[in-house]
């Protein structure tokens, strides 16, 4: 069993920057991939960013070019940045093990408003 806690998620203006944070329980190393999804009020969660081991991204259009996904020590990251009203959702962070068992975090409350 992987334990996954989250942090970073909190109240910003539009135009602001958040990170939000995701600490696995095991080593980084057995992880195949990490992916950030998010969930709106009224609509299906939907896959943001996805980092593998190798360190190799993709991202949904919405956000490219405004959010990163990285990797630091044992931490997977998302820098979110220029911020948008629809950018409010619950962020979570979800990893995929090699043995290809799947985990999710809790989920981080990120709310864009003015």
């Amino acid at each position: 069993q992987v334990q996954l806690v989250e942090s970073g998620g909190g109240l910003v203006h539009p135009g602001g920057s958040l990170r939000l944070s995701c600490a696995p329980s095991v080593s980084w190393l057995t992880i195949a991939r990490t992916d950030w999804y998010r969930q709106a009020p009224g609509k299906q969660r939907e896959l943001v960013a996805s980092i593998t081991r190798a360190s190799e991204t993709t991202y949904t259009d919405s956000v490219k070019g405004r959010f990163m996904i990285f990797r630091d020590k044992n931490t997977m990251n998302l820098q979110m940045n220029s911020l948008k009203p629809e950018d409010t959702a619950v962020y979570y962070c979800k990893v995929v093990r090699y043995e290809g068992d799947q985990y999710w975090g809790q989920g981080t409350q990120v709310t864009v408003s003015s």
